[in-house]
């Protein structure tokens, strides 16, 4: 499985910006994905994940972000609203096609990941 995300860019402070990741070589449909982040001198944190069924959201985003999967597509997208300096990182999505149990707020639940996309927000 490859991943390609994209959607990244500079947004003001308040603004908008839809991510999209692109899976190809496999079904994206068949399993969990996630999104992560990572801010400069910063460790990879969890932001939002989706199920078969369910959503998943890290409390510093619930409410503003909204992960979401177009399976005709191949897609997942994450819909990031009411941005906020603190938002600055590589987002990267990534999916979990050997399940391991670990739970989806794990980095490490996950084994395919992609190259990641540059959010700034400005204040």
């Amino acid at each position: 499985v490859q991943l390609q995300a994209s959607g990244g860019g500079l947004v003001q402070a308040g603004g908008s910006l839809r991510l999209s990741c692109a899976a190809s070589g496999g079904t994206f449909s068949r399993h969990a994905a996630g999104w992560f982040r990572q801010a400069p001198g910063k460790e990879r944190e969890f932001v939002a994940a989706i199920s078969w069924s369910e959503t998943y959201y890290a409390d510093s985003v619930k409410g503003r972000f909204t992960i979401s999967r177009d399976n005709g597509k191949n897609t997942v997208y994450l819909q990031m609203n009411s941005l906020k300096s603190e938002d600055t990182a590589v987002y990267y999505c990534a999916a979990d096609v050997h399940y391991l149990g670990l739970g989806w707020r794990r980095a490490d639940e996950y084994d395919y990941w992609g190259q990641g996309t540059l959010v700034t927000v400005s204040s």
